[in-house]
């Protein structure tokens, strides 16, 4: 079995091992969750999805990501806007990686 797993969730892809922590889009879910879009296990490559293999992750937290500004400017024309935005993002825990 290969010690790490690149998973795709929310538009994204992620490159994760056993016992790390990573922020992904906000899904609905509380407890476990599983992951079965695995794109690469170790150095098995699927196409486009390894077959039989899932990650496995905890849920730790929902919360709100750091605020990123938005910041608009037209120069000598006197207009300036800024927008704050905090994306919601949930917190996983990765359990087990099953290839």
């Amino acid at each position: 079995m290969g010690n790490f797993a690149i998973f795709q969730t929310g538009g994204k892809q992620y490159r994760v091992q056993a016992g790390d922590v990573v922020k992904v889009e906000k899904l609905n879910a509380e407890g476990p969750v599983e992951f079965t879009e695995v794109l690469m296990v170790g150095d098995k490559v699927g196409s486009p999805f390894v077959e039989g293999a899932k990650v496995i992750a905890e849920v730790l937290e929902q919360k709100r990501n750091d605020k990123v500004l938005v910041f608009k400017k037209k120069r000598r024309q006197n207009y300036r806007r800024t927008r704050g935005h905090r994306q919601y993002v949930t917190v996983l825990k990765i359990k087990e990686i099953k290839g």
